[in-house]
């Protein structure tokens, strides 16, 4: 448990020179210390879940926690080497990764209630690695929602903030944000479906009916009417954030608010 606590700190202190250099002076594209501390950054997660997790799969909030950080972390690292504008997210999100992992120290010590005992290898580690990368896809999604937010609010009030000269403009954030919410919908919707396998192998039904694949089904939904309307009356702005941000909170509780429910709370 002491090693594990001690892991989670060299990670979250791996996180922090990407996080804190974020916030220096807007350039015009990401050099080379940008890379070296971003690098760093995902290296400290990913080695802590890779560390704790070379025994025996866990499932506990903070190990989840760590895993959706780690993935985050990775897609981000993607997108701003392919995407343009995509690695001016960073001083939002950095900052909300590094939250998400004082949670997970704060929350390391709860006791891990293990997989599944009739879960397949297979199954499970397919249905593991398309909810974190829904959650990972949804995380940028909505910080590129939260970054269009703040640019608008800008341009309101004739008065751009230091914030918002780092920030994507308004529209390659909600460009980014329409992506990355395709590439998440068709993500989740593979995912609900490893997950009715996943049941039914398990338990022998296809669909529980429990708050996760509610609020799984619930966020679907919510994406599916964005990008539609999105397509069809080209929505933007304030609405098409807030819609966003619904549809995170809700794959929020259902991936890591349910996990906190039952291992936590009721532990």
């Amino acid at each position: 448990m002491a090693t594990s606590f001690a892991l989670g700190i060299a990670a979250l202190m791996a996180l922090l020179p990407a996080s804190l250099l974020s916030y220096r002076r807007a350039e015009q594209r990401p050099d080379l210390l940008f890379w070296a501390v971003l690098g760093a950054a995902v290296a400290g997660p990913l080695a802590y879940s890779l560390v704790v997790l070379f025994d025996a799969w866990k499932t506990g909030v903070a190990i989840a926690l760590w895993l959706s950080i780690a993935a985050s972390l990775l897609i981000f690292a993607a997108l701003s080497a392919l995407a343009r504008e995509a690695w001016r997210l960073a001083p939002l999100l950095l900052p909300y990764l590094c939250l998400l992992a004082l949670l997970a120290l704060a929350w390391g010590q709860q006791p891990d209630p293990g997989p599944p005992a009739s879960a397949p290898d297979l199954w499970l580690a397919l249905h593991i690695a398309v909810s974190l990368a829904t959650y990972a896809l949804a995380t940028i999604a909505a910080v590129a929602g939260v970054a269009a937010l703040i640019q608008e609010r800008g341009l309101k009030a004739k008065r751009p903030a230091a914030l918002s000269r780092r920030l994507p403009s308004i529209a390659d954030a909600e460009a980014l944000q329409i992506r990355l919410l395709a590439a998440a919908e068709m993500v989740l919707g593979v995912g609900v479906l490893s997950g009715m396998g996943l049941q039914y192998v398990s338990q022998g039904t296809v669909l529980a009916l429990d708050h996760k694949t509610i609020l799984s089904l619930l966020a679907f939904a919510v994406i599916g009417l964005l990008l539609i309307v999105h397509h069809r009356t080209g929505l933007r702005g304030r609405r098409a954030a807030r819609l966003v941000l619904v549809a995170y909170l809700l794959l929020t509780l259902a991936y890591l608010g349910v996990k906190f429910v039952t291992d936590v709370l009721v532990a």
